[in-house]
């Protein structure tokens, strides 16, 4: 049996992919968070890039930190039940593709959440809704990515729209308007266990901490929103 520990982060959208993997195959797995600003010596010693998520895998006398989501996940698909990728090899490579897309969307909302004023948010909500326009297209009747079954690309996607349950307080974007598949997925997704059980229940207020702390265009509607709050 294999005794395992995912090295986390709070907010950290790869770590969630992790997560919400091994609890839809049933793996018992301890979850250690850690300060991305103060890393302990003990993960930089074990984590080559210095990111999360971290697997510490012990089995037997083998031992053994995983790095990398997606090294990570797909290490669970060949020794835990519960299979999350198709069965066959080429759909299988197609949503390795969507789950690479997904990682191109997160570092979009990077940008947009950093953007130093309102062009260029306004620049990266276009370019994100772009974006969004053929995750629209590829879905079909639901209620997950392939239809019936859960799958990776589920698990890539829930943190990707947990975002945009902060971002949807803060104001209107437009990038997931006029989507109905997508607004039906993200709803399937914001109610299924393992995604809820991915975060922590505090997770918007740590987000929200987060991006007031980026001093963009997010940060000051963010205070704008503070103000009129106070006001009211």
């Amino acid at each position: 049996m294999q005794d395992l520990k995912l090295v986390s982060h709070h907010l950290c959208p790869y770590v969630q992919r992790a997560a919400i993997a091994l609890d839809e195959k049933g793996v018992a797995v301890e979850r250690i968070q850690i300060d991305l600003t103060n890393k302990p010596d003990w993960f930089e010693a074990v984590s080559p890039l210095g990111k999360v998520p971290l697997l510490q895998v012990k089995h037997g006398a083998q031992e053994a930190a995983l790095f990398e989501s997606a090294a990570i996940v797909e290490y669970l698909e060949e020794t835990a039940p519960n299979p999350l990728h198709p069965h066959d090899p080429l759909a299988r490579a197609r949503h390795r593709g969507w789950i690479e897309f997904g990682s191109a969307i997160l570092n979009a909302i990077g940008r947009f959440y950093n953007a130093k004023d309102a062009d260029a948010l306004a620049a990266d909500a276009k370019k994100l809704t772009g974006m969004f326009d053929r995750i629209e297209a590829e879905l079909g009747s639901g209620p997950w990515f392939a239809g019936r079954d859960f799958t990776l690309v589920d698990a890539a996607f829930a943190p990707i729209f947990r975002y945009f349950d902060t971002f949807d307080r803060i104001g209107e974007f437009g990038i997931l308007s006029g989507k109905p598949k997508i607004h039906a997925w993200r709803n399937h997704l914001a109610a299924r266990p393992s995604v809820r059980r991915a975060v922590s229940p505090d997770y918007g207020e740590r987000l929200t901490t987060f991006l007031i702390a980026r001093n963009s265009e997010l940060s000051r509607r963010i205070g704008r929103n503070a103000v009129s709050d106070q006001a009211a």
